[in-house]
């Protein structure tokens, strides 16, 4: 089988009165990400990483957020219905890699549930799953916690 690598990005504002979800998993902090679905921007980056290693865009051709179906929506199916198209292409996941950039909240709990999430949904062993959380030291949006 032929490997392909592909690389994601995603970031959004943090606001005021929106749960705080990455990696699927929900974290209690006093504000959370802005976005037209759930705003799960370790979701994003996976999503964008594999539909571009199979070229086929990005997440915002496949799920625009001009499209009211898709108002709030959980990420994980997001994530779903990528890795559906990844396999009609015959490829499947070998491996998944993300680096969360935050000032906060501290994200050491919860990664373990966010492999399990990955794994779960593209049907890798949780081994396969890494999962790296580092702040900006300050500096930048990132660093002044916008």
């Amino acid at each position: 089988m032929q490997y392909r690598i592909g690389i994601g990005y995603d970031i959004h504002r943090l606001v005021q009165g929106r749960k705080l979800i990455l990696g699927g998993v929900e974290i209690p902090y006093e504000k959370g990400l802005e976005g037209h679905s759930d705003a799960d921007v370790v979701l994003h980056a996976v999503c964008d990483a594999l539909l571009g290693a199979v070229g086929k865009g990005d997440i915002g051709e496949h799920f625009p957020n001009t499209d009211k179906q898709y108002k709030d929506i959980s990420s994980m199916i997001l994530l779903e219905k990528v890795y559906k198209i990844i396999e009609d292409q015959g490829y499947q996941v070998n491996n998944v890699d993300v680096m969360i950039q935050a000032e906060e909240p501290k994200l050491y709990q919860y990664k373990p549930q966010m492999r399990f999430h990955l794994a779960y949904k593209l049907a890798i062993d949780e081994e396969l799953v890494n999962i790296k959380a580092t702040t900006h030291e300050g500096l930048g949006s990132i660093g002044e916690k916008k």
